[in-house]
């Protein structure tokens, strides 16, 4: 359901620059279908669903509309295009200290899981059926996990893939995940969830544009229900997701 609007966003940042480069690979990157596991994962969805802070589509819009502001989408977009940009100036320093941060940012173990192992996921299939020149000299410098939005921006930089769609396409692969996870859990059905991903495309836009430019100062949270969910998931009795 997310391919549609994806293919959206692609086509009009092409229509708008006959120049852009090539950004096909993000079809395949932040398809449903690309092998990091994505759908194993609810990021706490589950646990507020369990208590009825989530029950329909309305609310389930009100917990994840915060996440642009000052959620995880936030802190996504801006490490992405942070990574992307030491990635392009071929900073493995600057880029390895950036992952570093990115996995201290979890707040709690199972959102740790979920971007490290996406990352590690990401990185191991894209390194086979993507490499590019400079790849091998990251991969060396980086002597833990990789945080998932460092993985994408560094095969995104490597391929020449512009900020604003990659940026684009990455915030709404994100919320079709959130809502695909909602959808397994019978709170949303097909025709809610396509409305809400059509719904976001202005804030998903706005976020692009804003952490295009900006800098690790724009890191931070502050949406303590969802880390708490996190937090709370990993003692739920009955789970169907690992975060």
């Amino acid at each position: 359901m997310v391919i549609t609007l994806m293919i959206t966003a692609i086509i009009t940042h092409i229509a708008m620059d006959e120049a852009a480069p090539q950004v096909l690979p993000l079809f395949v990157w932040l398809s449903p279908s690309f092998p990091v596991g994505s759908f194993a994962y609810s990021h706490g969805l589950e646990w507020a669903i369990e208590t009825g802070a989530i029950r329909d589509a309305t609310s389930l819009a009100g917990w994840i509309d915060p996440f642009f502001d000052h959620g995880v989408l936030h802190n996504e977009a801006v490490l992405l295009n942070l990574g992307w940009r030491s990635a392009r100036h071929g900073d493995t320093r600057a880029f390895a200290d950036l992952n570093t941060l990115a996995l201290a940012l979890c707040p709690s173990r199972e959102l740790h899981l979920e971007t490290s192992q996406q990352g590690a996921a990401f990185l191991a299939a894209a390194s086979a059926a993507w490499p590019f020149a400079a790849l091998p000299s990251f991969q060396s410098c980086l002597d833990e996990e990789i945080a998932y939005p460092l993985a994408v921006a560094l095969f995104a930089a490597g391929h020449g893939i512009a900020q604003q769609p990659l940026t684009e396409v990455f915030l709404m692969a994100f919320c079709g995940n959130l809502v695909s996870a909602a959808q397994k859990l019978a709170i949303v059905g097909q025709s809610e969830a396509q409305q809400m991903l059509a719904g976001w495309r202005t804030k998903i836009d706005a976020l692009a544009r804003f952490a295009v430019d900006a800098e690790e100062s724009a890191l931070g949270t502050c949406a303590y229900s969802a880390d708490i969910a996190s937090m709370k998931h990993e003692t739920q009795y009955s789970r169907l997701f690992r975060s």
